[in-house]
């Protein structure tokens, strides 16, 4: 497939640079919430994301691994996101077809709860080099998607999409630059 284009939401996100580098889409990764897909760019309030999501994983076969991880890159607040990147949730050993639930959890699911400002909620996707070849790191914070990527030999992302999430008494958007 393509690599990002300068155009996309991830790059004018700031998913790409800030979290990602510029990676090929090649595996379809459909993530959503009570039925309401997740567009990158898109809004949900904490009350809609309580729950884990549901994430189907496409490409390759049974017989091929992935890693889905969610970070949040803003926490605890996006003008001093300190503790960049959150990890929110991290599931390995997913084959490929199938969806997270027949992975491995690695940490389990932590419900966003953005306590100020529009928070990310970023879900990468990675193909492993075989089954049982990724690891639980020892903490959320200060987690580093590319770092993680590397110690696992993961390479780059083969998808990600992400979405805004503010406390719900919050208003207004993430601006993007034109």
């Amino acid at each position: 497939m393509s690599r990002v284009p300068i155009r996309d939401a991830l790059v004018l996100g700031r998913v790409v640079g800030d979290v990602l580098d510029p990676f090929n889409r090649c595996v379809s990764l459909r993530v959503s919430y009570n039925g309401r897909n997740v567009n990158n760019g898109c809004e949900f309030r904490p009350s809609q994301v309580v729950n884990q999501p549901k994430v189907d994983v496409g490409g390759g076969d049974l017989r091929t691994f992935y890693t889905l991880v969610m970070v949040d890159p803003d926490a605890p607040s996006p003008s001093d996101p300190n503790l960049r990147e959150y990890l929110h949730w991290l599931v390995t050993d997913i084959p490929g077809t199938t969806n997270a639930t027949f992975g491995k959890e690695e940490f389990g699911y932590e419900s966003p709860q953005p306590s100020s400002g529009i928070h990310r909620f970023i879900f990468v996707l990675f193909r492993q080099l075989g089954r049982q070849t990724v690891y639980a790191p020892g903490w959320r914070q200060n987690f580093n998607t590319r770092d993680f990527a590397v110690l696992y030999n993961l390479g780059l992302p083969v998808a990600a999409v992400y979405y805004n999430c503010q406390r719900e008494g919050g208003s207004g958007g993430r601006r993007l630059p034109p």
